[in-house]
């Protein structure tokens, strides 16, 4: 299947939730939910498609807090009932998804005790990569910080090219643009990558990997040791 998570399924918990399951197309740039709205609607991103939970201070300023794609699911995860978004939810790169009613999502998990631990598995996944990331916003640099969450989205594009804004990646590392620039440009010499208008081109990824701190790889593990049946999506 397109998404990692729902193939993890069992043939019988997923047959529950197929009638319930609507194929959206996301466009770059959607916003899924705001702060403070109540999460009626789980996405499952489908191949390449990829979205950011942010964090919005008050003054409009955006830091992302998680990136979700094809692995996982966004949205109406952990409970059922009234459930305020603490963040916004952005789609980064566009591509299909799997749309369901978070109330059909809870009463599967309701009826299956192994679909119910699949997706508290996964909750906890998405929490220690939250968790990683603020270590990593207080004690890395820009750059080690760009390589983490460059290496985190080619896992998720599944392609060597990543379909990304310098000014995106900038409001994802909540830096100007012109570090971003700066920092590309100083991967770009060494070889690691190429930057064209509109994306970003791998070129050396364990070259990225080195450059990165240990964050990428810390997030990576833990993900393998909770959820062993859900692969990062590693072109």
């Amino acid at each position: 299947m397109a998404n990692r998570l729902l193939a993890a399924l069992s043939l019988r918990d997923f047959e529950v939730l197929a009638p319930h399951l609507d194929t959206v197309a996301l466009p770059r740039g959607k916003v899924l939910f705001e702060p403070g709205d109540d999460v009626t609607t789980t996405y499952f991103p489908c191949r390449q498609t990829m979205a950011s939970l942010l964090i919005v201070t008050r003054d409009g300023r955006e830091v992302e807090a998680a990136t979700i794609g094809r692995e996982g699911a966004i949205g109406g995860i952990v409970s059922e009932g009234h459930k305020p978004a603490f963040g916004r939810a952005v789609v980064q790169v566009a591509g299909s998804a799997l749309a369901i009613s978070t109330s059909h999502l809870e009463a599967a998990k309701l009826g299956s005790a192994r679909f119910g631990d699949l997706f508290a598995r996964y909750s906890d996944a998405l929490l220690a990569q939250m968790m990683q990331g603020v270590a990593c916003n207080a004690l890395h640099t820009v750059e080690e910080r760009c390589c983490r969450w460059l290496l985190s989205t080619h896992d998720r594009a599944g392609d060597q090219i990543i379909h990304l804004t310098q000014e995106s990646l900038a409001e994802m590392l909540g830096v100007q643009r012109t570090t971003v620039s700066a920092v590309t440009a100083h991967l770009a010499s060494r070889g690691l990558l190429k930057t064209h208008r509109g994306r970003v081109e791998i070129l050396d990824r364990s070259g990225l990997e080195k450059a990165s701190c240990e964050c990428y790889e810390a997030v990576e593990s833990h993900f393998a040791t909770v959820l062993p049946e859900v692969e990062l999506s590693k072109p």
